[in-house]
């Protein structure tokens, strides 16, 4: 499995930016996927997981209602739209993927850390 992340960049505060997460060599839709992120100096966390199999949706607290997750099961992407960005939500996203244990819940509640397949980051910085 293959992960590619891309569309990070530099936005100003209450700007949006929208990062994407290209699959290969998988049946991508029946792994469960998770945006991940890690802001300077501090853990590693879960903002957000998409299921593999209804298409539901997990936000972290700090994102609901900014962040959006969705899946192209064609195209085998996922995309996290980021609107109304704030400094703290600066970090480097990285997209994951996982078909062993497949609840997202688990990953947004911090209590599970690692999923199977990651890809490199991609860095978003907020910023005035």
């Amino acid at each position: 499995v293959q992960l590619q992340a891309s569309g990070g960049g530099l936005v100003q505060p209450g700007g949006s930016l929208r990062v994407s997460c290209a699959a290969s060599g998988v049946d991508f839709d029946s792994y469960i996927v998770g945006w991940f992120r890690q802001a300077p100096g501090k853990e590693r966390e879960a903002v957000s997981c998409i299921s593999n199999t209804r298409g539901n949706t997990f936000y972290v607290d700090s994102v609901k209602g900014r962040f959006t997750i969705s899946r192209d099961v064609a195209k085998k992407t996922v995309d996290l739209q980021m609107n109304n960005l704030e400094p703290d939500d600066t970090g480097v996203y990285y997209c994951a993927a996982d078909s062993a244990f497949p609840y997202c819940g688990a990953f947004i509640g911090g209590y599970k850390k690692d999923m199977q397949y990651w890809g490199k980051g991609t860095l978003v910085t907020v910023s005035s």
